[in-house]
C-alpha cells in the first residue's frame, strides 16, 4: 500500500507558507510514497516540482475555485479555469482526463460545494472524507459517512498550508508508484483513509491570515 497525501498547498498558493523544496523533503522524511499539489487555481508548483529529484512521487493536481465552492483534480498538468459553475467545472476536468474529487464538502468557512449542491458528491470520483484542518471533525463525520451510503472512493488530505503539516490525512492506495495506477486505483476503492487532525492553534492561527488577506482584497477593489 502506498502511502499518500492527496491535498498539499505549496507557497504558489496565495495561502501557501511553504517551498516546493521543503513539501518534498517533509513528505521524504515521513516517508511518503506520493503527494499532490493542490495548489490553489494553479498548477506551477507541479511544472516545477517535476524538474526536482525527489523519491517521493509528485502527483500533478489543483484546487479549483469554481462558483459555488472547491474542487479538486488530479492527474493533469493544465490548469483549469476558475469561476465556472461547478458541474460545468467536472465535466471540463474530465474531459481533460482528471481524476474529480470534492475536497472539504461540508466545511461552511472553507468553500464546500456540498453545502450548496446537494448532489455534488455524486457527481465526483471520490469524497475527501478526511481532511485534517477541521476543530471538531464533524464534518469529516458526514462526508465519510455519505460517501459510504453513495459508494463513493473515500481519500484523505492534510490540505497542508505548511510543510510541517504534511502527512497528517493520508490515503493509502494499492497500487504500484505510477501516477496513472494510483488514480486508476482510487476510482476502483482501492483506498482507505487515515489522519490526525492540525493543531488548533496553527488551524486558527491560518484561518485569521486568511481572513485577513480576504478583508484587504475586498477593500482594495472598492
Amino acid at each position: 500500500m502506498l502511502r499518500c497525501d492527496l491535498h498539499v498547498h505549496t507557497s504558489f498558493s496565495k495561502d501557501g507558507e511553504s517551498s516546493v523544496e521543503d513539501c518534498l523533503r517533509v513528505a521524504e522524511e515521513r516517508g511518503l510514497d506520493a503527494i499532490a499539489i493542490c495548489d490553489h487555481d494553479t498548477v506551477e508548483a507541479v511544472v516545477y516540482a517535476e524538474t526536482l529529484a525527489s523519491p517521493v512521487l509528485v502527483i500533478p493536481g489543483i484546487e479549483v475555485s469554481t462558483h459555488e465552492g472547491h474542487m479538486i483534480a488530479l492527474g493533469i498538468r493544465e490548469p483549469v479555469p476558475d469561476g465556472l459553475l461547478f458541474e460545468d467545472t467536472v465535466a471540463r476536468a474530465r474531459r481533460m482526463g482528471a481524476l474529480v474529487i470534492l475536497p472539504h464538502p461540508y466545511h461552511k468557512w472553507r468553500h464546500g460545494v456540498a453545502l450548496k449542491i446537494r448532489d455534488a458528491l455524486e457527481m465526483v470520483d471520490a469524497v475527501e472524507s478526511f481532511n485534517s484542518r477541521y476543530i471538531t471533525g464533524s464534518a469529516n463525520r458526514k462526508a465519510d459517512r455519505i460517501a459510504r451510503e453513495l459508494g463513493k472512493p473515500r481519500v484523505a488530505g492534510s490540505d497542508a498550508h505548511n510543510a510541517r503539516f504534511i502527512g497528517y490525512g493520508e490515503t493509502l492506495v494499492d497500487a504500484e508508484k505510477d501516477i496513472d495506477a494510483i488514480l486508476d486505483a482510487i476510482r476502483e476503492g482501492r483506498c482507505q483513509i487515515r489522519g490526525r487532525m492540525t493543531p488548533l492553534r496553527t488551524y486558527t492561527r491560518q484561518s485569521m491570515r486568511g481572513a485577513k488577506r480576504r478583508l484587504t482584497r475586498k477593500i482594495q477593489h472598492r
